[in-house]
């Protein structure tokens, strides 16, 4: 039995791992955590669904102490407040999934200006795996820390992926226009998201996902994020700007190619988020617009499973080398 705490309980992705992990057979939660004030509060008080269900108190984070019985910890945690307490554990010699941008990048500097704190653990950049189970799954297995995908990169990078990879379309010229259910923005933004809306936001090459997606793909990108009036759920729409001449039929081959063993990979007709809500799956639609001469893709997750907690649940998974659908089908 895997003996698991997570620091950030009071969070939406804290919450989705509490749930996640209820169903794993193979786990135990033994700490859960946040900024309490010092007034630790029954998970059931918190989340009224888990009465009965789990018999835990939220507590403050004590760091010594959730080392002490912890064999991995979860760290949801805004950007900025993981890495000093992150760098404790890691000193410790603890398995660490951190949900927060603070060990994605590879470059301090990259951090630093995207960001806007110093880093203050830039050696731990280098030791830390990015965490996309269906591309780096090897170095997983390996980790000590793992730095768990931003939910618009982890939709963008599946479905741009195999098209890099394959050299079948230009690196130049990447257009990616995303959707994202409210949740997204967090507790505190959800407060004052009171009317349907949909509007995008940080227009013009400024949102902070930007440098860990150019950062895996490895070439310039054009992003522009929405909000939309539903809760969960994210979707993609990538133009790519072929290379020569190919038939669709080609190209759903190279994906299926690809991903023909992931099990939360889909290669679908259409990609909805009505399909992978409270899911780990990503659905990935393959469309080319013969006219413009552009591959089309439309990649859809739940941005707190896939996007967050299903992810970092299938990474520890990798990460003990147990199956890694448990807990998560």
């Amino acid at each position: 039995m895997i003996n698991v705490a997570v620091i950030g309980a009071k969070g939406y992705a804290g919450e989705e791992l509490i749930k996640i992990l209820l169903r794993h057979s193979g786990v135990k939660i033994i700490s859960l955590s946040g900024r309490m004030d010092g007034k630790p509060k029954h998970i059931s008080e918190m989340y009224s669904y888990l009465k009965g269900k789990l018999d835990i108190f939220c507590e403050d984070i004590d760091q010594k102490k959730i080392a002490e019985n912890a064999d991995i910890i979860f760290t949801a945690l805004p950007h900025s407040v993981s890495m000093g307490i992150v760098s404790k554990f890691v000193l410790l010699n603890k398995k660490v999934i951190d949900l927060s941008a603070d060990f994605r990048l590879k470059d301090a500097a990259v951090y630093e200006k995207w960001y806007g704190v110093k880093h203050t653990n830039p050696e731990l950049l280098e030791k830390s795996v990015y965490g996309l189970c269906e591309l780096y799954r090897k170095k997983i297995k390996k980790a000590k820390l793992l730095a768990n995908p931003g939910c618009y990169p982890t939709s963008i990078i599946l479905g741009c992926y195999p098209a890099l990879k394959e050299k079948i379309i230009k690196k130049k010229g990447i257009i990616i226009d995303s959707k994202s259910g409210y949740s997204g923005g967090g507790r505190e933004f959800v407060k004052n998201y009171k009317e349907p809306n949909c509007y995008a936001y940080q227009v013009g090459g400024i949102h902070r996902h930007i440098p860990e997606i150019e950062q895996e793909l490895k070439c310039q990108i054009i992003f522009t994020p929405h909000v939309i009036p539903q809760e969960r759920g994210m979707l993609s729409t990538i133009y790519l700007k072929l290379k020569k001449e190919i038939s669709l039929a080609d190209v759903i081959a190279v994906y299926k190619k690809y991903y023909e063993n992931e099990p939360f990979i889909r290669i679908v007709e259409t990609a909805m988020t009505k399909n992978v809500v409270n899911t780990n799956y990503c659905d990935i639609a393959i469309n080319i617009d013969g006219r413009t001469n552009n591959l089309i893709i439309t990649s859809a997750i739940d941005n707190l499973v896939k996007g967050a907690a299903g992810q970092a649940v299938q990474n520890m998974n990798i990460m003990f080398g147990i199956d890694e659908k448990e807990g998560l089908i």
